[in-house]
């Protein structure tokens, strides 16, 4: 069986780092390209990192990207021309540059997702059920924390679990967004969604969403111990997107949820 070859960007990276680790014990693929947004002189298993360009990314099947939002972009309108695919974990996006991975996703297979983990979309299927059985007479806040070295906030993941409970109420997420508090003790419920996000030592990431009606408290939460639950699941994603035609899709596909 011919291996997918793969190319991984952001390879500098706490998750460029570890995909590398784990792409190497992963028999269905062979490492062909690691790319980075500024020149690195040694190489990293054999391997000479490249800045990202169209001769840099020519030569791959599928390419994992976990950088900034900036780098996506420029790494997706290379890959749209060359017509290969990625999975992205990138998080941090704009409305707008979410609309432009879009217009990208019908040229090329594109899989996005803030979290990787079975786990975690685990629950964000569960915030979504939860908070249509629920309706309206409960109000919800998200919590996550993550190592002192993240600099985007609300997280990916938190994000999405807004999403998960704007879709159980029918709404439109950016219309019930709340306040996005850094590193409070407490945060308060609010008829909108509101985060809160705590930056501190070396945790890969927890992520508990909370329904309050005044009455009752329902949590839902996750907490990951080892950062290869997130490499694995990027693997697994590239694996399942190779069959797949030009579109967007999520981990939310790949794990079949209804």
């Amino acid at each position: 069986m011919n291996k997918i070859k793969l190319g991984i960007t952001g390879c500098m990276g706490r998750m460029g780092k570890q995909l590398i680790k784990s792409s190497k014990k992963d028999k269905s693929f062979k490492l062909t390209t690691l790319t980075e947004s500024v020149e690195i002189s040694k190489k990293i298993s054999g391997i000479k990192p490249e800045l990202n360009s169209f001769s840099s990314l020519k030569k791959v099947d599928v390419i994992i990207d976990f950088s900034v939002p900036k780098c996506t972009l420029e790494i997706l309108k290379i890959a749209a021309k060359l017509k290969k695919k990625v999975v992205i974990g990138t998080t941090g996006f704009t409305k707008k540059e979410e609309k432009l991975i879009n217009n990208f996703s019908k040229k090329i297979p594109i899989l996005k997702a803030g979290n990787m983990s079975l786990g975690i979309n685990l629950l964000m299927y569960l915030t979504e059920i939860t908070s249509r059985s629920l309706g309206n007479n409960f109000n919800s806040k998200i919590l996550e924390i993550h190592h002192k070295y993240k600099k985007d906030h609300p997280s990916g993941t938190a994000l999405m679990l807004g999403k998960g409970i704007a879709a159980g109420k029918n709404k439109n997420f950016y219309n019930i967004v709340g306040k996005k508090f850094l590193n409070k003790k407490n945060f308060p419920y609010s008829k909108k969604i509101n985060f809160n996000s705590i930056r501190k030592g070396e945790i890969i990431g927890e992520h508990e969403v909370k329904f309050s009606s005044g009455k009752e408290i329902i949590t839902l939460n996750h907490e990951a111990f080892d950062r290869t639950l997130y490499s694995d699941g990027a693997l697994s994603a590239s694996n399942w997107l190779m069959k797949k035609r030009p579109g967007l899709y999520s981990m939310r596909d790949l794990l079949n949820f209804s």
